[in-house]
């Protein structure tokens, strides 16, 4: 007898997406399987869609990740959507199951880990501490202070020509509000969000940035948000300059910390460089597909 699959109400409402839910369940009503459709809202990603779907693995090959799929495809063009966007590890079942349904490959990311024990404490706090002529180096914990709000928010536009390949993903459009409800967002869930900027001495404007995303109790491993310098100031080493500063800080904040985690576009090549230069240390690959509605 097929899985039934139950429509469920997810509280999981932000201010650029909201999410669809469904449980799959077999004869007995235990749980075999869940999908999750973000339903991106803001301006620039209203035509985008994100498919997460898991299946217990005894339960895999007897149609619940099919079902679950098709419920989710149908909630997606019914949203109007455009294109459906899912990630799977590298050679993983959900590699095999996205490719075998009509998903297409649009990007290959790896992801890295700089285990801190093991970091190059000397060679990143000299580069944290190399200076950089007409810039200079600030950083702020939760929401970016009130007077570099408007500076920031417009320096987000650093990550709109990010390398993501194949993929529909559009543009992401920033104002204040938007990063202060994220860094929000983030604290609610008992997170700590640490920014590290770039300040153009000329005018005190933000012209790059990088986030990290640390648990609420400082341990284990944190997370790269974000890493992006703004095109006219690029070629200055601004992006090595503020990862190691974000490294430096991480450890002498929270020097519980177990590790820094990092992904990247296998075609971000400057962004792969600094990762390695810094000690990352690759640990697996993962694969974005998409569908086309």
């Amino acid at each position: 007898m097929p899985p039934r699959v139950t429509p469920l109400t997810d509280p999981e409402t932000t201010p650029s997406s909201r999410r669809l839910a469904w449980l799959a369940s077999g004869t007995d009503s235990a749980p075999v399987g869940s999908a999750f459709l973000r339903l991106f809202t803001k301006e620039g990603q209203s035509h985008l869609a994100e498919l997460e779907i898991a299946v217990h693995a005894a339960e895999r090959r007897q149609g619940v990740g099919s079902r679950l799929l098709d419920a989710a495809v149908s909630a997606a063009r019914e949203e109007g959507r455009r294109s459906l966007v899912a990630q799977a590890e590298a050679g993983s079942p959900g590699d095999l199951f996205l490719a075998a349904r009509g998903f297409r490959r649009v990007l290959a990311l790896t992801y890295a880990r700089l285990p801190l024990a093991d970091a190059d404490v000397a060679g990143i706090t000299e580069i944290a501490e190399r200076p950089h002529s007409g810039y200079a180096l600030t950083h702020w914990d939760g929401v970016v202070p009130s007077g570099l709000a408007l500076s920031f928010a417009h320096s987000r536009r650093a990550m709109d020509d990010m390398p993501m390949d194949d993929t529909d993903y559009g543009t992401v459009v920033w104002d204040v509000d938007r990063v202060v409800s994220a860094a929000e967002a983030i604290a609610k869930r008992g997170e700590s969000l640490h920014t590290v900027a770039v300040l153009d001495r000329s005018d005190g404007s933000v012209v790059g940035f990088s986030e990290l995303v640390v648990p609420g109790d400082g341990r284990g491993d944190a997370q790269h948000y974000g890493t992006g310098v703004l095109p006219e100031h690029r070629g200055h080493g601004l992006g090595l300059w503020m990862k190691a500063e974000s490294i430096r800080l991480a450890r002498r904040d929270h020097p519980e910390l177990g590790g820094l985690l990092t992904d990247t576009a296998d075609s971000n090549a400057p962004m792969r460089r600094i990762n390695h230069a810094l000690g990352y240390l690759p640990t697996h690959s993962a694969v974005e597909y998409q569908l086309d509605l």
